[in-house]
């Protein structure tokens, strides 16, 4: 019986936690490895909701909770979820911090959430946050991992935040609904959800261009 006991605790295969220069990660998530920009991840909401400034902001914030918080508990439970169910442990314990800031923009931000619509819950398949749940948080200690998942969302927020700015600015002639640019002189066609991907690309582009010079 004793030994029957003891089996699967030898059996079972401690998943230690690599150590991690906490700074290259940070800054890695937000430039060299940028969520947008590098790994072109989480494109769904990218192109659909960056006409407006306000609401990229609002998916970013929303983002940045998300994937943290995910990171962090996927990594403290990363020794008791089995391989076999781990995607599916992953997406359960992202959903539940999806409906969490669901709720709150529904009760504090009605106007926001009318705008982000379905994308807030399509949170829960971001390809982002379940990327980090899989590649990072799963093999790296708690605080790797909430540093991890800080400077992915801040990547992600900064990209999805350029990219609003230069559609919502030249299309709209606006910035956060103040007038900027007289309307007689803004471009229509960015704020049109074709744009996006026109945009993004010149986007894109700058940032290698700029990456490959700094290297």
């Amino acid at each position: 019986m004793e030994n029957q006991i003891d089996r699967p605790i030898e059996n079972k295969k401690e998943k230690k936690a690599p150590k991690e220069n906490l700074g290259k990660v940070f800054i890695e998530g937000i430039f060299a490895n940028n969520p947008v920009f590098v790994q072109t991840v989480g494109m769904c909401s990218v192109l659909a909701i960056s006409s407006s400034l306000a609401n990229a902001i609002g998916m970013g914030i929303s983002v940045i909770f998300v994937v943290v918080m995910s990171n962090l508990v996927i990594s403290l439970l990363r020794n008791f979820i089995s391989d076999e169910i781990r995607i599916p442990a992953f997406i359960v314990i992202i959903a539940g911090f999806v409906t969490m800031v669901q709720m709150a923009i529904k009760a504090y931000l009605p106007a926001l959430d009318e705008s982000l619509g379905i994308f807030i819950p399509l949170i829960v398949v971001n390809c982002l946050i379940l990327a980090r749940a899989e590649g990072f948080a799963s093999s790296h200690g708690p605080v790797s991992s909430i540093v991890d998942g800080l400077g992915q969302g801040l990547g992600y927020t900064l990209a999805i935040s350029l990219l609003a700015f230069f559609r919502e600015l030249l299309g709209a002639g606006t910035l956060f609904g103040m007038r900027i640019i007289p309307e007689a002189y803004t471009i229509g066609f960015l704020q049109q959800p074709a744009s996006s991907f026109i945009v993004l690309g010149m986007l894109v582009a700058a940032f290698n261009a700029i990456s490959k010079k700094r290297k």
